[in-house]
Parts: C-alpha cells; sequence; structure tokens
C-alpha cells in the first residue's frame, strides 16, 4: 500500500500447528479463484490483484472445486450489495472453504460482520489494499513455481475482466465530499489522483492491446488531479498538466472511443463539451446529480449543488447537439415532500435525459443523513420511485424514437446465432441499451460498422447494416 493509504487489513495468523493449505508438487502453482463484485472501481482492482497473482506465479481458475483458495472483491456501498457480498462469502465457504476477503466491506463493522457470520474466513482486507490481499495469497497458499515470462504469459496491460474491446481506466481514487447518503470516503479515502503520465501510459498499453473503448472511472472525475495541485507530468517525451481537460485532450488522439463517467457539473467541465462536438472523446457525460430540489441536495451536501443544472444542460447541447447525458437519482431522502419530488419530476421533463437510473434511499450504516429528521416511509420510497421510472421511460423513449432512420456507427460487443449485439456512442457497456442487427453473424467484437435505426423502445434500437 502507498503511504496516503488508510485501508487497514485484518489478516488471521496461521497456527503454528497449520501447513500450507495445499499439498503441491514442488513446481506447482498455486490455484486461486476470484469473485469480483461491485462497481467498475472495484472490477479495476480485481484486475489489478490478479495480475499481480499471475506475476507471482499462482494460476487462475473457474470453479470453486478447481481452488485452492478463492478471493471475493466485495461491494459495501448499499445494504442490498452488502448483502450481495455476504452471500457470495457464504457460497465460497461452503462450496470450498479457505477464502479472503478484500474490498469495500472489508473495513470497520462490515470486517467484524464478516468475521461474526464466517469466522473460519482466511484474512480480512480492505479496498485497495493490493498488497495486503496478495500478501496473504502467499501466507495462506505458498507457491515454489517463479514466473516465466516466456511460458506464463501475462499481457503488458495485465489481466482483464472485460472484453478485450473495452477497457475502464481509472484515474484516481477515494473522494473529498462529504455527501451525507454515502460513505465512500470512509471506505476508500480521501482523493489521490494518478499522475496523467501513468494513466496515459496504461491507456497507450491497453490500446496497442485491442482495446477500442477507454472508459474513464473514478469517484469524481470532474476533481482529478487537484489533490496534486494539477502538477505537469510527462508521457512521451511531453508535458501533460495532471488536470481533467488536459487528460481528456491527449485520450481524444489515441483513435478509440473515451468515455467519462462520474463526472459533477462544475464549471469547468464546461471546458470538456468542445472537445465532444469536435469528436475527439465521445460525446457522453455520466453525470450523478442524485435531485433537483435545492432543499433535498443542499441536506446532501451535494457538490455543485448551487449550479443551475438546467441552464448548464441547455449551455451544452447548444455547442454539443449530439451529447447524452446519463444520471442518477435519489427518491425518499430523509425530509423530501411531495413538493421536492415533484420538483423532481418537473426537472426530468425539462432536462429531457437520455439514461436515468433511480434509487430508493438506503440507510447505509455509517451515513450521516440516517441521522436527518422525517424518514420517508418504505412505501411512498417505492411509490415515487415507480412514478419516476414510469415518467422517465417516457422520456426515454421519446429520445430513442428520434433515432429512428438515422446512421449510428456501432461497436459491436456479441455476435450469436440470430444477429449482433452492439452499442452506439451514446451507451456504455452495462448499464446503458444495446442496438441487435439481425443477421450479422459475420462480424466480431470490437468491429465499428455503420447501422441504419430500423426502430426503437424505451431502451434499445434494432437496425441493419449499411
Amino acid at each position: 500500500m502507498t503511504e496516503n493509504s488508510t485501508v487497514q487489513s485484518s489478516v488471521k495468523p496461521i497456527p503454528a500447528t497449520s501447513s500450507a493449505i495445499s499439498n503441491q508438487d514442488q513446481d506447482s502453482a498455486g490455484r486461486v479463484g476470484f469473485i469480483s463484485l461491485g462497481c467498475p472501481k472495484a472490477l479495476v482492482d480485481s484486475e489489478r490483484i490478479l495480475t499481480q497473482l499471475k506475476l507471482d506465479g499462482y494460476d487462475v481458475v473457474p470453479s470453486y472445486n478447481d481452488a485452492d483458495v478463492v478471493v471475493v472483491n466485495t461491494c459495501g456501498f448499499i445494504d442490498s450489495a452488502k448483502q450481495e457480498s455476504l452471500d457470495a462469502i457464504n457460497e465460497a465457504m461452503k462450496e470450498n472453504g479457505k477464502v479472503i476477503v478484500t474490498g469495500c466491506m472489508g473495513k470497520g463493522k462490515d470486517a467484524e460482520t464478516i468475521l461474526e457470520q464466517n469466522p473460519d474466513v482466511l484474512a480480512v482486507t480492505g479496498p485497495q489494499a493490493y498488497e495486503d490481499v496478495v500478501g496473504a495469497v502467499h501466507e495462506w497458499l505458498p507457491t515454489t513455481k517463479v514466473h516465466n515470462p516466456h511460458i506464463d504469459l501475462v499481457p503488458e496491460q495485465g489481466v482483464k475482466l472485460t472484453p478485450r474491446h473495452y477497457s475502464y481506466l481509472k484515474i484516481s481514487e477515494g473522494c473529498n465530499h462529504k455527501c451525507t447518503f454515502c460513505i465512500i470516503p470512509d471506505m476508500r479515502g480521501r482523493l489521490v489522483s494518478r499522475p496523467a503520465g501513468d494513466v496515459l501510459a496504461e491507456a497507450e498499453r491497453l490500446v496497442a492491446a485491442g482495446t477500442k473503448e477507454l472508459l474513464v472511472i473514478s469517484q469524481d472525475t470532474s476533481a482529478y488531479g487537484l489533490d496534486l495541485k494539477y502538477r505537469t507530468s510527462f508521457w512521451d517525451g511531453r508535458p501533460v498538466k495532471t488536470r481533467m481537460l488536459e487528460l481528456c485532450e491527449v485520450l481524444g488522439e489515441m483513435g478509440v472511443w473515451v468515455r467519462l463517467h462520474y463526472v459533477y457539473p462544475y464549471p469547468h467541465v464546461d471546458e470538456i463539451i468542445p472537445l465532444m462536438a469536435q469528436g475527439k472523446i465521445l460525446p457522453y457525460l455520466d453525470i450523478p446529480l442524485q435531485h433537483a430540489s435545492p432543499k433535498i441536495l443542499k441536506a446532501m451536501k451535494r457538490p455543485a449543488a448551487a449550479e443551475n443544472n438546467l441552464e448548464r444542460i441547455k449551455a451544452w447541447r447548444k455547442i454539443c447537439p449530439e451529447l447524452t447525458i446519463r444520471s442518477t437519482f435519489i427518491v425518499g431522502f430523509p425530509g423530501e415532500t411531495d413538493e421536492d419530488f415533484q420538483l423532481l419530476l418537473e426537472f426530468l421533463e425539462e432536462a429531457q435525459l437520455d439514461r436515468v437510473g433511480c434509487f430508493t434511499y438506503s440507510a447505509v450504516d455509517g451515513a450521516k443523513a440516517n441521522e436527518l429528521a422525517d424518514p420517508v416511509p418504505e412505501v411512498v420510497k417505492e411509490a415515487r420511485q415507480k412514478h419516476f421510472m414510469e415518467t422517465q421511460a417516457i422520456i426515454s423513449a421519446k429520445r430513442l424514437q428520434a433515432k429512428v432512420g438515422s446512421i449510428q456507427t456501432v461497436l459491436i460487443d456479441e455476435v450469436t446465432a440470430e444477429g449482433a449485439v452492439a452499442r452506439t456512442m451514446a451507451d456504455a457497456p452495462e448499464i446503458d441499451g444495446c442496438v441487435f442487427i439481425d443477421g450479422a453473424t459475420h462480424l466480431s467484437p470490437g468491429d465499428f460498422v455503420q447501422v441504419e435505426i430500423e426502430e426503437a423502445d424505451e431502451y434499445d434500437l434494432w437496425g441493419h447494416l449499411v
């Protein structure tokens, strides 16, 4: 771990009478099973851990029966995610019995819960605790196999858990905000940006290995470089400031799709929109707005809460009419009245966002919002979520219907016996819609093709090759 890391680990000592978990031949590799849960940021953590394990001579196997030890990378953002993580740990313990836990549930009370439910887990480490996880694997599963770069091939870009043609590019860790509904800063610490040269070098390796789309992720992409005071870094012999605009400018020169996620609507985001209008990066912004009522935004302590987001969105679309905006919202936050919810619905109608997700407020253990007065009953939360999504479905369907008859550049994700499944520039993998192309079985994942759109619903498109 770096000296800036606040992650703590809890590694159970090997009993004095214990021997290595598996009786391996002298030159055999330890076999590690891996379960990765949670957001793309956690997925990148998993890729880093797996890469190091491969470099250390371990084999990664796909089943409990084949594994000498199982690593579970947990998610602890909301209660349902925590339960999914606990279920995965319980299953791994039942099916294998030799389990190392890491990730966002590996700290504080969540770590205590894990150990209470499964006191025989081998180790519990927190998020970003790469060295601790790998160290626990070494401790419990010693391997005598030495990595041979000529035989045990590990790609230069590292182990990837995404398809070859798209990759997540994490530019920073942690967050400096104090949003009352969120415990991410407690789990992952304050903002720690990667120098621009390091990020660009990784991006270059990914593109050289076949990546056609880079998905830029962090806890707060807009704040990138703030902690480093936008220090100048170097890549390929040229100076590049560790700042969002300069990073996007250089990424836009790599000849691949560049998609921005987790962007807060600060004023300096305005500088990025011309790059989208010029086709240098994708005209796509993932902005977690969370609400539209000034009172609720203030109670949430949202950054940029005082900004006039409607005016900003209108200004962006004047510069880049093709801009796609995806966002997430929370309904049922403590103190949310019918009037606050109506303001949110009116915002949806006026903003005409393309892609939207909605969550009911979850009282995550440790969140400051739990102390606020006037909690909203669960039945009201659920009714508001249903109303919200019905309102947005009409908006999304209308915006997609406007694409019927247009010709779209799409990236092929999958080819089946019936045809191909693709995405437009307006669609991020896993969270947005798809384009279905009947009969296009000769294509391959990673291909860019032109498609004329024939049909649309509120989520997906259908079309034929041009």
